[in-house]
């Protein structure tokens, strides 16, 4: 199934967004929810509600933007358990652990990601059946370097997936600050990740890194941006344009995201 179709599988019941008076109703489900779903995946503000109302209006939008990152993290919570019992392939020890806590993490994104969508009145989209090896281009659960590969391209793409929808919740302060709170743990799963591959924790120009493919280069298109907020940065420091483009990560839109995503799901 192609993932614009997957992604299109939303069911907006709007009686039932009709009755969200606001943000506390919309998530009194996620109430009995916590105890099942690790600290750090569960936005606070978001759990804790609000008394502004919430606008029927702007919730379709926050039910599309949610079900697309819960398929962003449906493939990478799939990629790691696949490559955690993969036997052999991940080295014991300081590799395995940081590993096992990643894909706990993506987990944790997707167990709460699918409350968040009940709790909004929509229907979490079905998991894709994924490709991970691209129709037969990479091997990355007996090869550990494409394994390192892929997983340095699904965090990166990560990061700038989430940033690239925030300004679809900024009507939601709920949807939204949970949203950051994601985002920043998926910063710090591709800093490691990266790491792991003997590379900085941070994206330099367009650069994706010795060893990097060139089939993953659309993760990094964009990122030698130096303009920020109407600014020309070059302009107001002397750090030089290297230092700029590591001092700022720059969003990917959503087709931009399809692209890359889509070449690991299994079309029907």
């Amino acid at each position: 199934m192609k993932i614009l179709e997957v992604l299109k599988k939303y069911d907006i019941k709007t009686e039932e967004l009709d009755a969200f008076t606001s943000r506390r109703e919309a998530f009194r489900k996620l109430a009995s929810f916590g105890k099942s779903v690790a600290f750090a995946a569960i936005p606070a503000g978001m759990v804790a509600g609000s008394t502004q109302n919430a606008s029927a209006a702007h919730i379709p939008t926050v039910i599309n933007v949610l079900n697309f990152a819960l398929t962003l993290e449906y493939l990478e919570g799939e990629y790691y358990t696949t490559g955690i019992n993969s036997p052999g392939l991940i080295p014991a020890g300081k590799d395995m652990a940081i590993f096992e806590t990643i894909e706990k993490h993506e987990v944790d994104h997707v167990a709460f990601l699918k409350a968040a969508i009940a709790s909004y009145g929509g229907t979490p989209v079905e998991k894709p059946t994924f490709d991970f090896t691209a129709g037969g281009n990479f091997s990355p659960f007996t090869d550990y370097e494409q394994f390192l590969i892929l997983a340095q391209a699904f965090e990166d793409t990560g990061v700038r997936a989430y940033k690239g929808q925030a300004g679809n919740l900024i009507e939601e302060n709920s949807a939204l600050t949970a949203a950051l709170q994601i985002h920043s743990v998926e910063a710090r799963h591709a800093s490691e990740v990266r790491r792991l591959r003997g590379l900085k924790g941070w994206i330099t120009q367009a650069e994706r890194g010795t060893g990097m493919p060139a089939a993953t280069q659309a993760v990094y298109n964009g990122e030698d941006n130096l303009i920020q907020g109407g600014v020309d940065v070059t302009t107001v420091t002397p750090i030089g344009s290297d230092g700029i483009t590591e001092s700022f990560d720059e969003p990917l839109t959503t087709e931009e995201v399809l692209t890359i995503a889509g070449l690991f799901i299994a079309q029907a």
